[in-house]
Order: structure tokens, then sequence, then C-alpha cells
């Protein structure tokens, strides 16, 4: 018979390494095929795959396919500026803000404008991307705010929903994702100030629409929140997205300004968690904070009873010493008729 055609296999410890394959391989067919997380730990993982993974290119199509706002020619300009380019920004906007790391207030003039990047899906099909630039006020400290959309402008959804039934709101609260990146062009700093899902969904009878809200919790030297308000109405041909808006308020709802935003923008970060991750974290501030009120309120009842009892008492007392000394004056008077 011909030859042995069973196939051989490697001796031990020759196994095939990462270094066999050739580099445009790696590059081309399974680099790109990576997520943002695992092409940073793959960069971890030997020199060569340090090199190949750095690539501006991988970056840039990592970002446009998470983030197809970043393609738009405006903030391309701003990320080529961005120490490593689009891996910084990457990093910037994958990572969330970390509310518990205080940053101290930034010594740095107020850019001029902000731009945002902003994308909303549907069950991961993308619905709306769009750029919006705001000039900042002279003041930095008058509040900020982003209208998105103009009064005649909406977003068409690919679903038929009846905002009247309960399960439209759970089916939005699931299915509709929202990303606003915040870039300072003079910090060339980014952030994604959404949570990404909405951590809280209500039905207006009135306006007969849905506002869902996306919040996080920033830190700049003072807890400051970002709130962006998405509204959902239509009739019975489908739902469509009206407004989008952006505010920044502190704990008891007061507005800000860029000031306070700008400075939270620079603060701390840490890696997104899971599904849900955002909206519990939104809602263990909210314990905290109404903790924080709740000592608060019992500290000042207990300074205005001490404001309340102290004249009280200052006034019982000398009323008390009044009526002794009358007492003793009219014993004395009652007395000394049999003294004499």
């Amino acid at each position: 018979m011909g030859g042995d055609d069973t196939p051989t296999t490697p001796a031990h410890g020759d196994a095939t390494t990462i270094s066999a394959v050739h580099p445009d391989i790696l590059q081309t067919h399974i680099l790109t095929r990576l997520d943002g997380p695992t092409l940073a730990s793959a960069a971890c993982a030997s020199s060569q795959l340090h090199a190949l993974s750095t690539q501006e290119t991988l970056w840039q199509q990592i970002c446009h396919r998470t983030w197809p706002s970043t393609a738009d020619p405006r903030v391309r300009r701003l990320i080529s500026s961005f120490p490593s380019g689009y891996r910084s920004f990457y990093s910037d906007s994958f990572q969330y803000l970390d509310g518990h790391r205080r940053s101290r207030p930034s010594r740095r003039p107020p850019p001029a404008y902000i731009i945002s990047a902003v994308d909303i899906r549907y069950q991961n099909q993308l619905i709306l991307s769009k750029v919006h630039v705001a000039e900042t006020e002279s003041d930095p400290s008058l509040p900020f705010r982003v209208d998105l959309l103009g009064p005649k402008e909406a977003a068409p959804m690919p679903v038929n929903l009846d905002i009247r039934e309960d399960k439209c709101l759970s089916n939005l609260e699931e299915n509709l994702t929202l990303s606003w990146i915040l870039i300072d062009p003079t910090r060339t700093r980014a952030a994604d100030v959404s949570s990404r899902r909405p951590v809280l969904v209500r039905r207006n009878w009135l306006a007969n629409d849905v506002e869902l809200r996306y919040a996080t919790v920033l830190s700049g030297g003072e807890l400051v929140q970002c709130l962006v308000a998405v509204t959902c109405g239509g009739g019975g041909t489908g739902l469509a997205v009206g407004e989008v808006r952006l505010d920044v308020e502190d704990m008891e709802g007061k507005k800000l300004g860029w000031k306070s935003l700008g400075a939270a923008v620079e603060g701390g970060r840490k890696r997104r968690g899971g599904k849900g991750e955002e909206r519990e974290r939104y809602e263990g501030w909210w314990r905290e904070e109404r903790e924080r009120r709740q000592r608060k309120r019992r500290r000042e009842n207990r300074r205005v009873t001490v404001l309340f009892v102290t004249p009280v008492v200052i006034l019982l007392s000398v009323l008390l010493s009044v009526l002794v000394f009358v007492g003793i004056k009219f014993l004395q008077l009652l007395v000394s008729p049999f003294n004499g």
C-alpha cells in the first residue's frame, strides 16, 4: 500500500504559538473581530500582540461600531488631539465616571464649546445618532442644558407599541439604550454621562407619551447628577423619539453649570459592570442621599429645638426668680408687724 496517511501531531512542547501566525492574519482576520475590552486584554498578552493591538485603525473601527456618532468629522478632529487618539477616547468613554472619587475643581478656563456625541438604539438597532455643539456661557456657573432635537424633529422606532399598556414601559426599559458622550476640547477628555439603560420609566397620561430617564451621579468636589430625559410618543403607527435633553443638577435638584460638570468629567473612572448595575448604583446614591438628608433634618430639628427651648427656659427662670423675690418681700411685709 502507499505511504502512511495518518496525520501527524506536534510533539509535546511543539504546540504552535501566536508568534507563528502571520501578523497580517492577526490584524485583518482576528483582531478586527474583537471588542474594546477584549482587544485591550490581548494587548497585555505579548509584545507582538501589544504592537498589533494598539494600532489606531483598530480602535477607530471599534469606536465607530460602538458609537456611530464618532464618525462625524467634528468628533474625529477632536479625537485626533487625544494623547493616544481613539484608544484614549475609548478608555475615557467606555468606563463610567466614579462618583465616589472626589476630584478638585480644575483651574483651567472653561472651553468655548462642548461637543455631545449621542447614540440611541432599540434592541441594538441604531435609531438616532447625532452630534451637537453647545457653546458654554461666559459664566460657567450658569445652568448647562442641551436639547438634542428641534421642535419638529423625531426619530421613528422600529416597533409598534401601545403606550397605554404596561408592557410598553417594560419593553422600552429593557431595549432602549442610550450613550451620551461629552467631549471637552480644552482638556481633551471625554465621558459618557448616560446610564446606558434607563433608571426611571414613567407614563405621562396628559401628554400621551412615555418619559425615560438615564442618569449618573458624578463627583467634582460636589455630587452632580447628569439627567438625560428621552420622550417617546406616537399613535397606532408606531413610536418615535421626540425629545432628548441633558440637564445637570445637584442632589437637591438645583440646576448646575459646566463648572461643576467639567470638574466631574476629570474625576476617576471605573470599568462598566453588567446589565442593571447603573440603575442599582444610581438607586444606591439616592439611598445615601436620603439618609444624608434625614441626618441633616434631624440636626436642624435639634438646632431649632435648642433655639426655641433656650429662650423659654431663660424666660421661665427669670419669671421664677421674680416670683421668688416678690414672695420673699411679701412674706417680709407680713412678718414685719409682729416683729415690731
